[in-house]
């Protein structure tokens, strides 16, 4: 299993290249710890072990607030579907209602409790997406001075027409990943007895029993396909592109809608890696 790790690559969950594994941290009985990951001028980074996963030829590290936010949906999921049916176990008189009521004191309790979580989860991912934003400006700034170089005659079109290959490729990956957090954002804020049903087990939550493996399988077919499409523009925009590209403004990127990849409950994932739970 550690074999497994040592010379891999290392990208997020939102297809961002982070650098080379050469190295695992363990601690005094051998579990692992951490991965070390080369990351260039940046030096060596351990990434703890809970937020990586094993996906072919690459190690994927998965956000923590998205391991947080995770947790948080799926205990405030319970308490509000518990709460739900202690209404319900109240409101039809039944024999067990002073029992229900009892219960449901501190089922309340622990709904405040968790409202004070969801904020502070809110507060770290409002945080993200204003560094998020910041990153998009940089890009967008290497982005227009490639096409002001390339205006000027200072470089070619052929290295001009790669940076903006890669370029569109690290916005996608930070719109995808801002795209996210802003549903997780409405997930939580939405999560109200009043939209709760004990009877549903459908898509109201369905990162619930997501396994770190699942989490990031639907992401990383959507970044792989986004990859592919994007090959193929720069291929079609080679051939045919004439030599004077219009002097317009840099367009605007629309954030990549973003799905949550469904599982069913009770359902047994297979982890490529064991968790350290």
């Amino acid at each position: 299993m550690k074999l497994e790790f040592v010379s891999k690559k290392v990208k997020d969950m939102y297809g961002t290249y982070i650098g080379k594994v050469v190295g695992i941290i363990t601690d005094i009985e051998g579990s692992i710890e951490s991965v070390s990951v080369d990351c260039g001028s940046s030096g060596i980074k351990n990434l703890p072990y809970e937020q990586l996963l094993v996906q072919g030829d690459y190690v994927i590290f998965i956000p923590r607030w998205r391991l947080d936010a995770q947790k948080l949906l799926r205990e405030k999921s319970l308490t509000l579907k518990r709460i739900k049916a202690l209404q319900e176990i109240v409101s039809d008189n039944d024999s067990m209602k002073d029992d229900a009521e009892l219960v449901y004191l501190k089922y309340e309790k622990r709904l405040e409790d968790l409202g004070e979580s969801t904020k502070e989860i809110i507060e770290r991912l409002n945080q993200r997406i204003s560094e998020i934003d910041m990153e998009s400006k940089r890009v967008k700034a290497v982005l227009f001075d490639a096409k002001l170089q390339y205006k000027s005659n200072e470089i070619t079109e052929d290295i001009y027409q790669q940076i903006t290959l890669h370029t569109n490729e690290l916005l996608d990956h930070v719109n995808l990943e801002k795209t996210e957090i802003n549903n997780i954002i409405n997930k939580l804020t939405q999560q109200t007895i009043d939209n709760t049903t004990v009877s549903n087990n459908g898509d109201q939550l369905t990162v619930q029993n997501e396994s770190k493996e699942e989490v990031i399988n639907y992401d990383l077919q959507n970044i792989n396909h986004q990859e592919s499409e994007q090959n193929v523009d720069y291929v079609r925009d080679s051939q045919h592109e004439s030599q004077e590209i219009p002097n317009e403004e840099i367009p605007s990127y629309a954030e990549t809608s973003m799905e949550n990849a469904t599982s069913a409950e009770n359902n047994e994932s297979t982890h490529i890696m064991a968790t350290n739970n």
